[in-house]
């Protein structure tokens, strides 16, 4: 499968995470927490997160995303449902916790980690595959079924019905929305390839981690017509329109479960 690459703009692959300095953001509005110093490693096929803490700042992970932490980090154990307080918060907190972890492929819980005195803990996700950093300032930023990570900051969260054709691109009902201000760590299955695009773009359902800005997709046949549809091996594609950036990854979870099917014992 060839996209039509004259009306794209590429972006190329994202660029590689390096230690940051801690850098306070001015301005009214949100408050925001400063950047968190962060490096990734074992990239892009393993890639393994270090945050550095300073004091008083927070980094909220997947539950069973820690590999290691220094001893003055602690950990606290959190509903996957937001900030507010309150009785009745809380318990819708519960159902939006459960739904999430139901239709939206997170953990129930998340893992809150502090250092009162400064130190780093280290953040790996599941499968095998690249992180990616990004910086939100603001924008939205529509990830598929368990691409997120981590984040720190005044971050939101909300998911988003993709309907029959979020199901269709084998990306589950619901889609996570992130938005707000501050640090956005993702994860995809294999490599990670950001790409700008301006008109249409096609990506093969399964192999799509991410989009932003006013990108909107629909779903049909690869090409070919029905001998296309039923020997190429492509099915389904998503077929994106419009201006903004997509992020997809360079291994299908799909393909790999369908090899290893037969394989398996009974």
């Amino acid at each position: 499968m060839q996209p039509q690459s004259p009306q794209m703009q590429y972006g190329g692959p994202p660029q590689p995470q390096h230690q940051m300095v801690p850098q306070p953001h001015g301005g009214g509005g949100i408050a925001q927490q400063a950047q968190i110093a962060h490096v990734i490693t074992h990239g892009p096929s393993f890639a393994m997160l270090r945050a550095d803490l300073a004091p008083g700042q927070v980094i909220i992970a997947e539950a069973g995303a820690m590999v290691a932490r220094h001893q003055p980090v602690q950990m606290e154990v959190k509903m996957n449902a937001g900030r507010s307080p309150g009785f009745f918060d809380k318990l819708k907190a519960f159902f939006i916790a459960m739904l999430r972890k139901v239709a939206g492929g997170e953990t129930f819980f998340v893992n809150h980690f502090t250092a009162p005195q400064g130190g780093s803990v280290w953040i790996a996700p599941t499968l095998s595959g690249q992180i990616q950093h990004r910086r939100m300032n603001g924008e939205k930023l529509t990830l598929s079924t368990g691409a997120y990570l981590a984040h720190a900051g005044e971050v939101d969260m909300r998911l988003k019905f993709g309907g029959l054709k979020a199901l269709l691109a084998k990306e589950g009902a619901f889609f996570l929305e992130i938005s707000g201000v501050g640090d956005l760590w993702f994860t995809s299955y294999g490599g990670i390839h950001a790409i700008d695009v301006n008109g249409s773009y096609i990506v093969d359902n399964g192999h799509l981690v991410g989009f932003e800005g006013n990108l909107t997709f629909n779903i049909r046949s690869a090409g070919g017509g029905m001998m296309g549809f039923v020997a190429s091996g492509e099915g389904l594609v998503c077929e994106f329109s419009g201006q903004g950036r997509l992020y997809i990854q360079s291994r299908n979870l799909g393909s790999l479960t369908s090899w290893l099917t037969p394989l398996l014992p009974g």
